[in-house]
């Protein structure tokens, strides 16, 4: 029998081994707790959620729930774990955390594949593996990591600005003009969000009173942790005109309505292929989620933005997966390594989850002599690891899934529609991608949250 090595018992690598001992693949999982603690987890449990417990919605036209659908189909350890032990959350996915962790190492520890190994590796082994080792990698392994990629390639801090949905831009008030209109090439790179002297004041005011996301320790004890990743918050406190001088000033912009330059502007660019999502630029934020909704409204223009990324900073070893991965997770200088998780810069719970799917999958199928699998990009799954796979990688930073990844519908809808649409059409590809490939897919138990069925006529 084959063996794969992975490293990291968290929930990308939890997952990872678990498909592919499913598949008949002999997996050994490496855990380093309790052998060696991280700053955050508190327990040697595999799975542990140190943040939230909440893993999103499960309603199948939203993103996070459409996601879910399509790891119950393809059998998702993580999955089946958070649902034996959810909570009450209304249309959410929220676990106790203590049980969740509980099952998911008991189901790895019986596993007849699976031999988990409590002990810390400091190198990535020249055997097949998957390395799934998170957020806090230790410092020997994230050592070995940038000399197997090379030291630019890894990146040590988020410092994330808010993404927002393109469609909820007010265009009546943002205008589309780089600055000081250089070259046709770069004219309308970014669409600009004008502020007067007033609303300038009144965006400062709220952001300095915002509730801020308390660091951990570990985080505050870093001398470097803001080095370079100011937030704003931070930097309007150390003066009253230190954003309209800095990411708001308004130099070589003019506002199209009065001819005039604005006082202050917010630019956003944009993130996408599709061009559906745009991020702010310069708005790395540590502000609370709520606290960035009601204070970046403020922005005229973004009064009914819609986010699909919140701004954050926190401590986080990730690759530049666009310059280094393909899109089946395999490390481009050598197709018996893989990479899963945080560490590739999938956000969330369940994208994580999917990242290790993913990896597990098709390490099973390479030591099984099959081509690994890329999942359509109009499913979720396949449209989470396109994007962090060819995202530009000069500015690439880590993504949750959402539907600003799928490209829009021929025809323009509601949003309501296009978000049941997507649903539809990404299901739809999942079964007939599963069922082409040889990929184990239960349609049943992946349609089974979704009341409205499955529209067979759906263009995939």
């Amino acid at each position: 029998m084959q063996q794969l090595l992975v490293i990291g018992g968290g929930l990308a690598g939890s997952e990872a081994a678990w498909q592919a001992a499913e598949l008949g693949i002999r997996v050994r999982l490496y855990e380093m707790r309790p052998q060696r603690a991280t700053p955050a987890h508190v327990s040697e449990r595999l799975a542990e959620l140190v943040c939230s417990n909440s893993m999103g919605s499960l309603l199948p036209h939203k993103a996070p729930g459409l996601l879910k659908a399509e790891l119950r189909g393809l059998g998702s350890l993580i999955l089946a774990c958070a649902e034996e032990t959810a909570v009450p959350a209304g249309s959410s996915l929220a676990v106790d955390r203590d049980l969740f962790s509980q099952a998911v190492t008991e189901r790895i520890a019986n596993h007849p594949n699976i031999e988990l190994v409590r002990e810390e590796v400091t190198h990535v082994p020249d055997v097949p593996c998957v390395v799934a080792s998170g957020p806090l990698t230790s410092t020997a392994l994230t050592q070995d990591i940038s000399r197997l990629t090379g030291q630019q390639y890894l990146y040590f801090y988020d410092a994330l600005s808010p993404i927002v949905n393109h469609d909820s831009i007010n265009l009546d008030v943002a205008f589309r003009q780089s600055r000081y209109d250089k070259g046709e090439q770069e004219e309308g790179d970014y669409l600009n969000c004008p502020m007067t002297r007033e609303e300038y004041e009144r965006f400062c005011d709220a952001l300095l009173q915002a509730e801020r996301i308390s660091l951990r320790q570990f985080e505050q004890e870093d001398p470097h942790f803001f080095e370079g990743c100011m937030p704003i918050e931070v930097m309007a406190a150390r003066g009253r005109d230190a954003l309209a001088f800095g990411p708001m000033r308004p130099v070589g912009l003019v506002d199209p309505r009065n001819g005039k330059r604005p006082y202050a502007v917010v630019q956003l660019r944009q993130d996408n292929l599709a061009g559906s999502l745009y991020n702010i630029v310069g708005f790395q934020t540590n502000l609370k989620w709520g606290e960035q909704r009601r204070v970046l409204r403020l922005i005229p223009g973004l009064e009914q933005a819609e986010f699909m990324r919140y701004g954050m900073m926190h401590r986080n070893t990730y690759i530049n997966a666009p310059q280094l991965l393909q899109p089946t997770l395999q490390y481009r200088g050598r197709a018996d390594l893989f990479f899963a998780g945080q560490i590739v810069g999938v956000e969330g719970y369940m994208g994580n989850a999917a990242s290790g799917l993913l990896a597990g999958i098709n390490a099973a199928r390479l030591l099984l002599g099959k081509m690994p699998v890329i999942f359509p990009t109009n499913t979720m799954l396949g449209a989470l690891h396109h994007y962090v796979t060819h995202a530009e990688a000069k500015t690439f930073q880590p993504m949750k899934a959402n539907f600003g990844l799928f490209p829009p519908p021929p025809a323009k809808t509601n949003k309501t529609d296009r978000y049941h649409w997507y649903s539809e059409r990404a299901l739809t590809a999942m079964r007939r991608f599963a069922r082409a490939n040889d990929v184990r897919y239960d349609q049943q138990k992946a349609e089974s949250a979704n009341n409205d069925g499955i529209i067979e006529s759906v263009t995939v």
